[in-house]
């Protein structure tokens, strides 16, 4: 007999973790997937959602691709070693795409910043972008433009 494909167990952990400050200071160019190296018991930790992507960015140092402050809480049933929560940490991604970022990130005004964590196929993943900073009435502009679409929205649930 068929199993049923909706009785199958879903993971209880975050769907996705995302950087909402990022998407507040940045406007995102591209975006680009790359996996993490995590140590140990930290793993389990970004599975249960105890990460802190607000100051974290990356970074390319000898080639390599680098994910720079991001806070990682200690998973508290681990054994005695454990990793530092704001190391860096390797980031996984092909020759040609680092090289892409590379060129890329030297423009003036783009940087490299992680928008969100998430499990694929069991693996974690990262999805880092290449975005450009705005400028503070860009920002004013966008809270203006957010506080305008729920004042219609307000005023289409009131008529119905």
């Amino acid at each position: 007999m068929a199993k049923n494909k909706s009785s199958a167990k879903e993971s209880s952990g975050p769907k996705v973790l995302v950087n909402r400050r990022a998407r507040y200071d940045y406007e995102f160019l591209s975006t680009y997937e790359a996996g993490i190296a995590l140590v140990g018991s930290e793993v389990k930790s970004v599975f249960l959602g105890r990460v802190n992507m607000t100051d974290a960015y990356a970074k390319i140092q000898d080639d390599e691709l680098w994910l720079v402050s991001l806070d990682i809480e200690p998973y508290s049933h681990a054994g005695p070693w454990q990793p530092d929560r704001r190391r860096d940490r390797k980031l996984l991604m092909h020759r040609k795409e680092i090289d892409l970022l590379q060129r890329r990130s030297q423009e003036k005004g783009l940087a490299l910043v992680p928008t969100q964590i998430y499990f694929k196929n069991g693996r974690v993943k990262v999805e880092i972008a290449l975005a450009r900073g705005k400028r503070q009435y860009d920002k004013r502009q966008a809270v203006a433009q957010k506080e305008e679409r729920r004042e219609m929205e307000r005023a289409r649930g009131m008529k119905r």
